[in-house]
């Protein structure tokens, strides 16, 4: 009689523990099939290619054209048009320096005048490493 009672507990706990695996598995990272991939060595992720980037012509393009645009806004222009332009500016900089191995702070210099001479010091590197940045 107590073998009966105690049936329901019993089931009750298992059930729990394999929800519990289940709910680990799902956490770190899916199936079986998976984490035997990944103690392998062969990860799904680790098969994906690395993303494409644009030519470097392309970005010095657009480095050129940026730059035209923020010589062209007139005074008075809305703050976020501005900020709009630099960021992309900033960010074709960035872009231009990693393609050439050219090291650059943009990103962890505050905005002002620390950020307007780190662009200057990103400009000239990125010249001397021969892009053409000044049509």
């Amino acid at each position: 009689m107590a073998a009966l009672a105690l049936a329901p507990i019993l089931a009750l706990l298992v059930a729990v523990a394999v929800g519990l695996d289940l709910v680990g598995r799902w956490l770190s990272g899916g199936t079986v099939a998976r984490q035997r991939q990944r103690q392998r060595g062969h990860s799904p992720r680790a098969a994906l290619p690395e993303p494409a980037r644009r030519p470097l012509q392309v970005v010095a393009a657009d480095v050129r054209r940026l730059a035209r645009q923020l010589a062209l806004v007139p005074a008075g222009a809305p703050l976020v048009r501005w900020q709009a332009l630099w960021t992309a500016y900033d960010a074709v900089l960035m872009e231009a320096a990693e393609q050439l191995e050219v090291a650059h702070e943009l990103t962890a210099t505050c905005v002002g005048m620390p950020r307007d001479i780190e662009r200057l010091r990103v400009l000239a590197a990125l010249e001397s490493a021969g892009l053409v940045v000044r049509a």
